[in-house]
């Protein structure tokens, strides 16, 4: 059987002519979408697309194949509408709150694919630091909220009509101005040889993040600057320009704007659990649907980034 999601992915670059530009309409990285081609081409038990320096053409055997597609697609389209508007999802508002770095690293795809599925569902989607978007959507001001909680870190009671469902789990890493020594060696660094470091504290009275502080002051790392408010591009731009090293989310240092270098900390005890925040009292049918997408997005919160 062809995986419905590696024919969309044929289907949009034989319409846009290149993989980029399919990726982008689809909401993946290039990276990701001639993944979903190669095993779609592994399927098929011959090649699909012949790519070149310009973009890319479908094989025969994948004018074929996008044929069939297209009508397969169709039909998968219409079978969602009829099962959207039995199950209540025809219609409303989708409310979702969320922070920066999911906002724009995690959500856009989700929604992507949420809008693909669900396309009469309206959107709505709020910033929120946590764990303000858990207390929204206990008020009943939103229906879902990424929020965050650190490790080390005292645990936060949830209201009671509130749960959390684990999305992503991810290290914290060190960051250090490009070239900088202790980001030379590939192997995980103890905390101890910190000691010493101009270290720039990420909002250390900040509840998510006051047990990392301390781990980091247990460890000998000194403040040489305070960001007071929880902006990780602001630290990873200090960082950048050699002002002192920080720790921060492997999915931060990884996207981030400014240039850094980063090395894992021995022995990856500080952590970031990224979790969806939904109310348990009653039936939200889109909301229960985002939330199925986003499993089948990150998988288990065991699954580091």
């Amino acid at each position: 059987m062809y995986d419905p999601t590696r024919l969309a992915a044929l289907v949009a670059v034989a319409e846009a002519g290149s993989i980029t530009r399919a990726a982008e309409r689809l909401g993946y990285t290039a990276p990701a979408l001639s993944q979903q081609l190669t095993k779609l081409e592994r399927d098929a038990g011959t090649a699909l697309l012949v790519r070149h320096a310009r973009g890319t053409r479908l094989t025969g055997a994948g004018e074929v194949l996008v044929v069939r597609a297209r009508r397969v697609l169709d039909e998968l389209e219409r079978a969602r509408h009829e099962l959207a508007r039995l199950a209540g999802l025809a219609g409303g508002t989708l409310r979702l709150g969320t922070f920066p770095t999911a906002g724009i690293h995690l959500l856009p795809p989700a929604l992507s694919a949420f809008r693909r599925a669900y396309p009469d569902v309206e959107l709505a989607v709020a910033d929120y630091d946590p764990p303000t978007g858990v207390h929204a959507v206990a008020a009943g001001d939103i229906d879902l909220a990424l929020t965050h909680t650190y490790e080390p870190a005292e645990p936060v009671p949830l209201p009671a009509s509130v749960s959390l469902e684990p999305v992503l789990v991810e290290e914290l890493v060190l960051v250090t101005s490009p070239g900088h020594a202790l980001t030379a060696d590939a192997s995980r660094l103890p905390p101890a040889e910190l000691a010493g470091q101009p270290l720039i504290s990420m909002a250390p009275r900040h509840p998510a993040r006051q047990g990392v502080e301390a781990a980091l002051a247990a460890a000998g790392a000194t403040p040489s600057v305070v960001v007071e408010t929880p902006g990780y591009a602001v630290v990873c731009a200090l960082v950048s320009a050699g002002l002192g090293v920080a720790v921060v989310p492997e999915m931060v240092a990884r996207t981030a704007a400014a240039p850094v270098g980063s090395r894992h900390l021995e022995p990856g005890t500080l952590r970031r659990t990224i979790s969806v925040a939904y109310r348990t009292d009653e039936a939200a049918p889109a909301a229960d649907a985002f939330r199925a997408l986003l499993r089948g997005a990150f998988g288990r919160a065991s699954r580091h980034v």
